[in-house]
């Protein structure tokens, strides 16, 4: 029997055992399944013939493999998972000896800060839209949405008219698992959408019929990727360099409010975050920020 034989067969009991037993989802198990083959092509190119031949220093190998295939840090720790699910039930099942993992850690160290777009640098993306026509006019009041509530470009496409509180200035949003939370809006941001909803939004087709907030010019209600070229031309037109996403501006929300000294329990419940572990890596940002300035001003820096 050939190497790739014995080690699919292997993989092969692994999975019949996800599926069995642990009722994983189908997207899950082919997931878990492509990466295990990516491991396993992986192997055979470095000549190792079986799982009991692999050694920390294959993983660390194969992590660096990945990494240089262009990967991104989430897909290369879903892989490790899959594979260090993989040796757990290979050693259960008694068809293993030793664990390479025992002394390997996930690739978390890796993970890139998020980028974010400095403060002096936005204000010139949010005075690029056109406020003149109306669909500049919807723009602006998008982009100050999003900046003034951090939220996801999925929740700021489901806005619907009602979720808008101008009076009180707040905005509900429906995040991850239609979990519901309430976001405050700045002054600027309520003028923006003010002036949308007043003078733009009725001037576009067929939105007395629409419940969204924010539509196209034929009436439906925006899609993610009309929010993602929305931005990225008006990122271009402000003369931002690198790649500007929608996401962008949530990682600058964070990272300004919690330099400007806001608690990180209230960016935690602002950002939709279910635990604050997930909102710390702003801190580390900001930590970052104070050691640039410092850099920059101390007189023994």
């Amino acid at each position: 029997m050939s190497e790739a034989n014995v080690l699919d067969d292997l993989i092969e009991s692994f999975i019949n055992y996800l599926l069995v037993e642990c009722g994983l989802s189908r997207n899950t198990i082919l997931s878990y399944s492509h990466d295990l083959q990516t491991f396993t092509s992986f192997l055979i190119s470095k000549n190792i013939a079986d799982f009991e031949g692999v050694r920390p220093d294959t993983i660390t190998s194969f992590i660096i493999s990945e990494k240089n295939r262009g990967l991104s840090i989430n897909s290369i720790t879903r892989s490790i998972v899959a594979i260090r699910m993989l040796y757990k039930f290979l050693l259960a099942e008694g068809k293993l000896q030793v664990n390479p993992f025992a002394v390997i850690d996930t690739p978390k160290l890796w993970k890139r800060l998020p980028e974010f777009i400095p403060v002096h640098k936005i204000d010139g993306l949010l005075s690029v839209p056109n406020i003149k026509t109306k669909l500049g006019m919807r723009n602006k009041a998008i982009l100050e949405l999003m900046y003034a509530t951090g939220a996801r470009v999925s929740e700021v496409v489901a806005i619907q008219l009602d979720w808008i509180n101008l009076e009180y200035s707040y905005v509900k949003c429906r995040g991850k698992g239609s979990k519901e939370r309430i976001v405050p809006l700045g002054t600027k941001a309520v003028e923006a959408i003010q002036n949308y909803i007043k003078t733009a939004r009725p001037k576009i087709k067929k939105s007395q019929d629409s419940r969204y907030l924010f539509l196209s010019k034929a009436g439906r209600p925006l899609r993610r990727e009309n929010i993602w070229v929305i931005v990225k031309k008006c990122a271009l037109k402000a003369g931002i360099p690198g790649h500007i996403s929608p996401h962008k501006l949530r990682h600058s929300f964070a990272t300004h409010l919690l330099e400007n000294g806001a608690d990180l329990r209230s960016v935690q419940e602002m950002l939709g975050h279910v635990n604050v572990s997930t909102t710390q890596i702003y801190t580390h940002v900001s930590k970052q920020h104070l050691k640039a300035i410092h850099r920059q001003f101390h007189p023994r820096a």
